[in-house]
């Protein structure tokens, strides 16, 4: 049976669905299934939680991208802007918490759908990230990985004085700019082949690799408890492990804000913000 805790972190109480939670994170084994909603407290919005609501964000599609090179421009031109913003993002308490539930061995691995890295610059290691990683460019036509690092310095080179002002910031950092600012934008090719670059992440309309989704499958199977953090589930995408957990007998424990597609699947779900909830776990478990 389901517990619902409503904003159990942040109050100094010790709510039954925390102890809860404690007593399945203590066992050990965990494997944690984080979403956008563990980035939000460090200034990243998501798609479906409170942010995404107010913003309404239809992202690309790879068909989009793969499919038109106007497409390709208007999505690097806002993209050029908006990783500005995302590679300012700082890791937050939800962030540190799981490295630090790492740490203390408690932590079997880590499976994200977020593509900030910011778990991994909290410290966490291991961190199989589902949806790729907006630090690092794909050649679509050799298959070359580079840092963004360095296509951030040719698209500055090639576009000298391209100060457009952003209008809004989208989860997957691409900035909402006029279409008069983007048809004058200058795109780079592959270093090595001229080829097309794309985000080293999975599209909306892409399928993740499946060696990745058979990784997250046994890791899942083999957990002692399958904790999500921050993710609505409303994709299938993150949806699939926790339906596999279910199946195995694995007990699911959900963080997040709001009501998610897993609840039912779920031993205990704390709706609260992430940064609270995940210290107050630290500090339940601290005083065991």
């Amino acid at each position: 049976m389901t517990q619902v805790v409503e904003n159990a972190a942040g109050t100094g109480i010790t709510e039954p669905g925390l102890r809860l939670l404690a007593d399945l994170v203590s066992d050990g084994e965990v494997v944690v299934l984080s979403g956008a909603g563990l980035s939000t407290e460090s200034g990243i919005p998501d798609y479906r939680g409170e942010t995404g609501r107010r913003r309404r964000a239809d992202p690309m599609t790879y068909q989009e991208f793969t499919g038109s090179e106007a497409a390709r421009r208007r999505y690097w031109a806002r993209s050029h802007l908006g990783w500005r913003h995302v590679a300012r993002a700082r890791p937050n308490d939800g962030h540190r918490a799981v490295a630090e539930l790492q740490r203390r061995g408690l932590i079997a691995g880590i499976i994200t759908q977020n593509v900030d890295g910011l778990q991994q610059s909290a410290g966490a290691a291991g961190v199989i990230e589902l949806h790729g990683a907006l630090g690092r460019v794909v050649c679509l036509s050799c298959g070359e990985r580079t840092p963004r690092g360095r296509l951030e310095a040719r698209l500055h080179a090639a576009n000298p004085g391209f100060e457009a002002r952003a209008d809004a910031i989208n989860p997957d950092g691409d900035a909402v700019l006029p279409g008069t600012v983007v048809d004058t934008f200058q795109i780079v090719g592959c270093e090595r082949c001229g080829g097309p670059l794309k985000p080293d992440v999975i599209f909306f309309g892409e399928n993740v690799p499946p060696a990745r989704v058979r990784d997250c499958y046994a890791l899942t199977e083999g957990a002692g408890a399958l904790l999500v953090l921050g993710s609505s589930l409303t994709v299938l995408s993150g949806y699939r492990f926790v339906r596999h957990a279910a199946r195995h007998g694995v007990p699911v424990g959900i963080v997040n804000r709001g009501a998610t597609r897993g609840d039912e699947h779920a031993l205990v779900t704390l709706d609260a913000p992430l940064g609270g909830a995940l210290t107050a776990l630290l500090d339940e478990l601290g005083g065991r």
